[in-house]
């Protein structure tokens, strides 16, 4: 039997009222250890609500004289539609320009979970990713282009299953320089890739 996180318990009687406004019978068999099951899924699903975003940088910054693009691609993300609590999912890439100071690669995916992990819209996500890596970095440009697909248009609505949203915040040097911008596109939509 799996373990109910502490704050899931008190959302159990709420998904048993669900299903049985649902039509269902909430002590069939199928579905005994259901509202458990689904509030523990939506505790782990919305963690980000409970990450601090310096105890998650945790002090992974280091004085280095560089001053190029540093860039992350591909870090996947899953997040939930606070207009249908629906998952949509995706890509983010995430660049910075150093002004003296780089950050623990493995932040920046940390940092696109901590604002995943939250009922969000895609716009407001990539936005809030951006301004973190400014908030603890201070780069001379943040730089964040997020592509997701989104199950409130695939399952419902319109039903559109081939349709990518792409979202984009930047920053900074990013924001102001037009060939600084146009590099950090080439790098993401480049040909080259290694793999």
């Amino acid at each position: 039997m799996s373990t109910i996180p502490a704050g899931a318990e008190p959302t159990a009687p709420l998904v048993r009222a669900l299903l049985s406004r649902l039509g269902e019978d909430p002590q069939r068999p199928g579905l005994l250890r259901t509202p458990q099951r689904v509030a523990a899924s939506l505790e782990y699903l919305t963690h980000g609500y409970r990450m601090d975003l310096h105890k998650l940088v945790n002090g992974a910054l280091f004085q280095e004289d560089v001053s190029e693009i540093v860039l992350v691609k591909d870090i996947e993300f899953y997040s939930l539609c606070e207009h249908h609590l629906l998952p949509f999912y995706g890509k983010v890439h995430v660049a910075y320009i150093p002004d003296g100071r780089v950050i623990g690669l493995s932040k920046l995916p940390r940092i696109v979970e901590m604002y995943a992990r939250r009922l969000q819209v895609q716009e407001r996500m990539t936005v809030q990713i951006a301004q973190a890596v400014d908030e603890v970095l201070h780069p001379a440009g943040v730089g964040v282009i997020a592509e997701a697909a989104h199950l409130c248009m695939m399952m419902r609505g319109v039903a559109k299953q081939s349709s990518i949203t792409t979202t984009s915040c930047m920053l900074g040097s990013f924001r102001e320089d037009s060939r600084t911008r146009s590099e950090f596109l080439a790098l993401v939509y480049g040909e080259t890739r290694i793999r």
